[in-house]
């Protein structure tokens, strides 16, 4: 099919739907008709947006860009022109846009921590430690090295004078935390330093550390110096080594001795005390009994002055009483007329019974 070429750019020029036929060329030929945005495009081209428009834009911008919020466990610090000019609660707040305020919202209740004498390397499950000795090696009272690492853990107990009177506050901590721990230790003897003065060296750096950051006026709270290592140098340690097991040995000794020395003297104490419990009422007794006899005595005394011969013969009969009804003696009664006899009684019995033993004793 041939086109009239000539048509065709006037149906393209005309309006879109011009025309009979419903937006169609009512022409020959029966072609499309398409929309002409040429005259829009003109009109889009010479529009132009009022100057206005675009400063109150940026103006609206810039004046929402100092809003900003505190969060629960940060502060504000606003600063005008650079100077502190105010602190602000948690919350949503406004300051003047950049570059007329700024703000900072230190964390104040976190818990910082630096290290000295090591430093942490890696993530919590592959930790791993690298010794710093210009940091680590102090000198004790008594002249000796021992190598000190430990931490310190602190907050922020005032937020514009950390912010504003300390450069590197992590330095600074870890600085004033290394001269308080050599001159603590400076002044204790490295047996007390490896042993048993540890907690006092912690609580005594920490409370000089608090007296130097106060002084720079920091705004720091120490809350802890926490001991991690203590040893001597690598070159000697196996020395120390052999020191700390003779002082253990000595320990163990002396505890031993402390609990034979417990264990023996109550049971000698008891011992003792029972002796002389037993020996004041042997006293006791033998005072009381001798009282009695004496008493005894001078009551029989005083009747036998009263009737003599009565009470001659009843102390007699008393006494031959006692001796006729004593199961366990042997008695043998004698008649007078055998006393006149040369010899009145002879112990057959007795002179057979030590003859038996005596010839006994010899066939052995």
């Amino acid at each position: 099919m041939n086109w009239d070429w000539d048509k065709l750019q006037q149906r393209r020029t005309r309006p879109f739907g011009g025309g009979g036929g419903g937006g169609r060329d009512s022409g020959s030929g029966g072609g499309p008709s398409f929309p002409d945005f040429s005259a829009d495009l003109k009109r889009f081209k010479n529009f132009k947006f009022p100057a206005w428009w675009l400063f109150a834009l940026i103006g609206i911008l810039w004046a929402a860009s100092g809003l900003y919020i505190v969060e629960p466990a940060e502060i504000g610090v606003v600063q005008r022109f650079g100077a502190y000019d105010r602190q602000t609660q948690p919350g949503l707040h406004y300051h003047l846009p950049f570059p007329i305020e700024n703000v900072q919202v230190p964390k104040v209740t976190q818990v910082r921590r630096v290290e000295v004498g090591f430093r942490t390397i890696g993530h919590t499950a592959s930790q791993q430690y690298r010794q710093v000795p210009e940091e680590s090696l102090m000198l004790t009272g008594d002249e000796n090295i021992v190598d000190v690492q430990f931490i310190v853990q602190y907050m922020i107990k005032d937020a514009v004078h950390y912010l504003f009177n300390v450069f590197e506050p992590d330095q600074t901590v870890k600085n004033a935390a290394e001269a308080a721990m050599r001159e603590v230790v400076g002044y204790n003897k490295i047996d007390s330093v490896l042993t048993t003065d540890k907690l006092d060296i912690q609580n005594h750096t920490r409370d000089l550390m608090q007296k130097i950051l106060d002084i720079y006026n920091s705004g720091i709270h120490v809350q802890a110096v926490q001991l991690q290592d203590v040893h001597p140098p690598k070159e000697v340690i196996e020395a120390f080594k052999d020191v700390a097991s003779a002082r253990e040995d000595k320990s163990r000794f002396i505890n031993e001795s402390e609990a034979y020395k417990n264990d023996i003297l109550p049971k000698a104490r008891g011992q003792a005390a029972v002796l002389v419990n037993q020996a004041s009422a042997y006293k006791e007794q033998t005072i009381r009994r001798a009282k009695g006899e004496a008493d005894r005595f001078l009551s029989v005394l005083k009747e036998y002055n009263k009737a003599k011969d009565v009470t001659r013969n009843r102390l007699y009969l008393d006494t031959m009483e006692r001796v006729l009804a004593n199961p366990d003696m042997d008695k043998i009664i004698i008649s007078d007329e055998a006393l006149t006899k040369a010899v009145p009684y002879l112990p057959l019995n007795t002179i057979r019974r030590g003859a038996a033993g005596a010839g006994k004793k010899g066939g052995e």
